[in-house]
């Protein structure tokens, strides 16, 4: 396979893990109507590889399914407003979960499952050196080497706000704005930020550090100071059954933690 059609495939692998991701019904689950059925998750796009990981070995350890599909954190909170048969929420930040917790759409306030970062990332080959101080892309503004960039739309993406909210910081946002690429949620971001099309962009650490996505490209992580806390918490909505209670629970106990810090995320009262 030539780099540029394993470039290709890598890509299309990212784009159909943010899409949605179902593992196949495990022992004792039934495969329609019943307390063991799978439940669709709705997860942020950061998760794509962690979750997918934790939901292997949720289903390794108890023979019961989940369903996750990844998207924007708002589209999901809008999503859930109307009527969408989500039993679980993991939003990228915690302002949606207790937005619909206030308005009644979840059991309860949920609980803080991580803090994510976020990296500056540039395909191989780029013009564009990821550095953690924005140097080099303060540079190649200057110089013409930047003519496209991805971040996540900042609009319903927390990852795209944050990454609003560090250019800002560097004094680079009136600058880049005009030659910014906006995914529709940080997995699409990512790939936007590590194909030939752009420069680079900024991303989910948890999605740069995944292989498939390494692979592609060089990364720096940016100072957690330069941008507004990633709280990220996950919550069971007002129909979440037996199993998304369980898998719940899953994702609080150790070996979880463990993983997510494995993929970049900070579990809560922990320290980098």
């Amino acid at each position: 396979m030539t780099p540029r059609f394993a470039r290709r495939a890598v890509l299309a692998a990212i784009v159909a893990a943010s899409i949605l991701v179902t593992p196949s019904l495990g022992p004792g689950a039934r495969a329609q109507g019943g307390e063991t059925d799978a439940p669709i998750i709705a997860a942020a796009s950061d998760l794509q590889f962690a979750l997918a990981a934790l939901a292997a070995g949720f289903e390794a350890d108890t023979g019961l399914s989940v369903k996750p599909t990844f998207g924007s954190s708002g589209n999901f909170a809008r999503q859930i407003r109307q009527g969408a048969p989500y039993q679980m929420f993991l939003s990228a930040d915690e302002d949606y979960v207790l937005d619909l917790a206030r308005d009644g759409f979840t059991r309860d306030k949920g609980a803080l499952y991580a803090l994510g970062r976020i990296v500056i990332i540039a395909p191989r080959g780029s013009a564009l050196i990821p550095d953690a101080a924005l140097d080099d892309l303060a540079a190649a503004l200057q110089d013409g080497r930047l003519t496209r960039f991805a971040i996540a739309n900042p609009k319903h993406a927390p990852y795209g706000k944050r990454a609003e909210e560090a250019l800002r910081h560097r004094g680079l946002w009136a600058a880049i704005k005009p030659r910014l690429v906006l995914g529709e949620n940080v997995g699409q971001a990512a790939q936007f930020a590590t194909s030939a099309n752009t420069q680079g962009g900024i991303i989910a650490y948890a999605l740069a550090l995944a292989p498939r996505v390494s692979a592609l490209g060089t990364f720096a992580l940016i100072p957690a100071a330069w941008h507004s806390p990633l709280r990220q918490r996950m919550v069971l909505l007002k129909n979440a059954g037996l199993v998304a209670r369980r898998f719940y629970d899953y994702l609080r106990q150790a070996p979880a933690r463990a993983l997510l810090r494995q993929y970049g995320f900070v579990p809560p009262g922990e320290t980098n």
